[in-house]
């Protein structure tokens, strides 16, 4: 597996994560602190995170075929970005146990 597949999905559970915090603090200023800028933020963040979480999920699910993962661990890997800080801890959980699968992806030259 190429280390680009890895880079990939690490990067969007980051980007994921990140948001969903930022959508459960802004959900959490709407309806229970009453704060007149959070209807704005969670409506902004909430758009950007369900956008993206639908990058997220193509890369954990390319990842996912190319480890040839068993189905439950690829919806446990999938589900990761709708509970908020379980990105964090699946990635980097995937991270450590694919990291001797991964290779650089360039090419090796023959010495003569």
């Amino acid at each position: 597996m190429k280390k680009s597949v890895l880079t990939r999905y690490r990067v969007m559970a980051y980007v994921t994560g990140v948001l969903l915090v930022l959508l459960t603090l802004g959900v959490i200023a709407k309806y229970l602190l009453d704060m007149n800028g959070a209807v704005d933020f969670t409506r902004v963040v909430a758009i950007a995170h369900g956008w993206l979480y639908v990058v997220y999920l193509i890369f954990a699910f390319d990842l996912g075929s190319k480890a040839k993962w068993p189905v439950g661990k690829q919806l446990w890997v999938l589900l990761a970005g709708t509970i908020p800080t379980a990105a964090f801890f699946v990635e980097r959980k995937i991270s450590r146990e694919l990291e001797s699968k991964v290779t650089d992806g360039s090419p090796v030259v023959a010495k003569a």
